[in-house]
């Protein structure tokens, strides 16, 4: 009897399996050269498939985009003193196109999003790899998960498609509790910065505040004045959960 051949869908691999290998890899200081050759590689086709809705791709490219950031800075730290070039440069290959973090984040993540924009203005001309793989309906909570290697950058966590909604609102509760400061007496509460920079994002002020309510950083009843924390861009890597 002839050797039965393995399946076709034995034979394709877990992209998303794959990108938390890849993150685990990186933090455990194991060549990663494989993943980066895997990715380039990709059967386009299998990983459309396989990212078929909003959860798989926000824990995919959140996997992704925080080990490419490991990768390149321990590879070569001098990337970040210009760190807008860094962001922008189209570094990563994969599936046959060249993206960079910014078209993860911003492109993909943020369903094309204007990167200055503070999230109010979207991109009517995306490029083509973008509207293949941009979620249908941004998430505000994946600004608490992407780090960009600096000090004030959330922690980084391994995200699986099926434990999404939980892991981003711990890692939104966890971030949030560590960086807010609110002051009753003075009626005022002090955020990160991204809560600025990403302000459409969150729904604005009104938006901010409820999010704030929700993690219990203000009281249900109270409207507080908004203040920004200063971002330290001071580089810093290996920052896990």
């Amino acid at each position: 009897m002839p050797a039965k051949l393995p399946s076709a869908s034995s034979l394709t691999p877990s992209y998303i399996r794959m990108s938390q290998e890849f993150l685990y890899a990186v933090r455990t200081g194991k060549p990663a050269d494989s993943y980066l050759s895997a990715f380039k590689m990709a059967n386009e086709t299998s990983l459309l498939q396989q990212l078929d809705g909003d959860t798989a791709k926000v824990a995919f490219w959140l996997n992704v985009y925080n080990a490419y950031v490991q990768v390149f800075l321990k590879n070569k730290q001098s990337l970040y003193t210009k760190r807008n070039q860094f962001y922008a440069a189209r570094m990563i290959e994969f599936t046959g196109y060249k993206i960079s973090l910014d078209d993860i984040e911003h492109g993909i993540l943020r369903r094309s999003m204007f990167k200055w924009s503070m999230g109010y203005i979207r991109n009517p001309f995306p490029a083509a790899f973008e509207k293949k793989y941009r979620v249908t309906q941004p998430d505000c909570r994946i600004h608490f998960a992407l780090n960009c290697g600096a000090a004030s950058c959330p922690p980084i966590a391994f995200y699986k498609p099926e434990d999404l909604p939980g892991q981003l609102d711990i890692a939104a509760a966890a971030y949030l509790s560590g960086e807010c400061t609110y002051d009753a007496l003075q009626n005022k509460v002090t955020v990160p910065r991204i809560l600025l920079w990403f302000r459409g994002d969150f729904g604005g002020s009104t938006g901010i505040r409820q999010l704030l309510q929700k993690h219990e950083i203000i009281p249900a009843d109270s409207t507080p004045a908004i203040r920004y924390k200063d971002y330290n861009w001071d580089m810093q890597l290996d920052k896990y959960y």
